[in-house]
């Protein structure tokens, strides 16, 4: 008996590198970015270290370096269509979020979505538009079956901006992650699928 082949894999030649909303412009991360993502970053650091298991990164010391690396790297993966990061920024030009696509399966095609939005753009709805505009785009854009976001059972400003941009609650995930300080912590699953 023979296994099946796997299904195809079409990966889009062509993806949008910027989407615009009412107020604010999400384009692909590209070098030179450090700077306002180190910014933002320092800002909102008490804020991103509270989700130690959902943003492990944040526990490190920020630097521009690494915040330029990170903007490097999103580059490249965008690029590889492997995570698609997009970068949000007010009629301003100021950063207020980031948001994107990653662990990518392309061959349902499903997408799970993360975001964080800068502490100073918290409850202006910034956070909202950006993720609801990225999972609209994966879903008419992209041809998404599923995009879905983890995000900490605690985290209920997280939950909220889910449910907003239309996302179902489908389960917990008990003791999913560990903290650094080894405490388990429970996972909310929220998804739309077509």
């Amino acid at each position: 008996m023979t296994a099946s082949p796997p299904p195809p894999t079409t990966i889009p030649r062509d993806i949008a590198p910027a989407l615009r909303t009412g107020r604010l412009l999400l384009r692909r991360a590209r070098a030179g970015d450090g700077q306002a993502i180190h910014e933002a970053v320092v800002e909102s650091l008490d804020d991103l270290r509270a989700w130690p298991a959902s943003l492990p990164w944040a526990r490190a010391e920020p630097s521009v370096a690494a915040s330029e690396a990170f903007a490097r790297e999103s580059e490249a993966a965008f690029a590889a269509r492997t995570t698609l990061t997009y970068f949000a920024f007010n009629a301003e030009g100021r950063f207020v979020a980031s948001t994107s696509l990653q662990n990518i399966d392309w061959s349902v095609p499903q997408f799970e979505v993360g975001f964080w939005c800068r502490t100073s753009s918290h409850r202006k709805g910034y956070g909202q538009e950006a993720v609801g505009a990225l999972v609209q785009y994966a879903l008419t854009g992209l041809d998404a079956r599923r995009v879905y976001s983890l995000t900490d059972a605690r985290n209920t400003a997280s939950r909220a901006l889910c449910e907003r941009v239309g996302l179902q609650f489908e389960g917990v995930l008990e003791h999913e992650r560990a903290d650094p300080q080894g405490v388990l912590r429970d996972t909310c699953v929220y998804a739309v699928t077509r």
